[in-house]
């Protein structure tokens, strides 16, 4: 591999990881730079999944504070994730994409939507139900986790902002939640590319080097963050990336 492939391939590691780990937002960046150094769309995507991992173990690390009495839902959620990755993984291995990169724009809004209103759909969901059972929080993650292991672009956005509208708790403990459940769905995923997929070993190695510094170093920079402003910011990144998603989706 060409040296500046590497070094764009860290560069865009460290990036993704920054975004991701503070955002949801990793394959906004590493996707697109798989794509510069001359990947094919699917080996790019498969490729991005396996760089991922090292995304979750990064953010995991630098949560640390945030994580400590999460171990319990962390599992029980994971598990959920860790079978939505798998059945997105083998999703993408057999079917075209037309029709889901239609939805998936709409999918990145929704999550903007709920991000921005995200006090009023917790005040919501968390009231107490005497006719109607609570939404379950656990098919929502499975949902996500077809998506995460099928795409994946916003897939952390979606997760934050399911996870921000069912559980009364700071902004960075939530984020630091989503992405350690995030990370099983990419697991799941990664295990199976790496067997049926082709996965650039190199450009996975290198970019998952740049994520472990960019998600190691976010959740230090979201625990300083006010949390308001930055729940918009993530919120208008959601909207323009589905703004663009659509507009490549429904140009011919």
């Amino acid at each position: 591999m060409r040296l500046d492939h590497a070094a764009l391939l860290v560069a865009g590691g460290i990036g993704s990881g920054l975004t991701g780990s503070m955002a949801g937002l990793a394959s906004l960046i590493s996707y697109p730079t798989l794509l510069a150094v001359g990947l094919p769309p699917i080996a790019a995507n498969v490729t991005n999944s396996v760089g991922l991992l090292a995304s979750g173990v990064g953010s995991a690390a630098g949560s640390r504070l945030e994580l400590r009495g999460q171990g319990r839902r962390i599992l029980r959620q994971s598990l959920f994730a860790l079978l939505g990755g798998a059945a997105g993984a083998v999703l993408l291995m057999n079917t075209t994409s037309a029709v889901f990169e239609r939805i998936v724009p709409v999918l990145i809004a929704l999550a903007a939507v709920v991000l921005l209103l995200r006090d009023r759909l917790r005040d919501w969901y968390t009231r107490p139900r005497s006719r109607f059972a609570q939404p379950p929080i656990g098919l929502a993650i499975f949902l996500i986790g077809i998506y995460g292991g099928y795409f994946g672009a916003a897939a952390g956005v979606l997760m934050l902002a399911v996870m921000s509208m069912s559980m009364v708790e700071p902004l960075a403990v939530s984020n630091a939640v989503k992405s350690v459940v995030l990370g099983a769905s990419n697991a799941a995923a990664a295990v199976l590319y790496a067997v049926i997929a082709p996965v650039h070993w190199t450009a996975a190695a290198l970019l998952g080097l740049g994520c472990l510094i960019g998600s190691w170093i976010g959740p230090s920079l979201v625990r300083r963050t006010p949390e308001r402003p930055l729940r918009i910011v993530i919120a208008l990144a959601a909207l323009g990336l589905a703004a663009y998603l659509w507009h490549d989706a429904t140009t011919p």
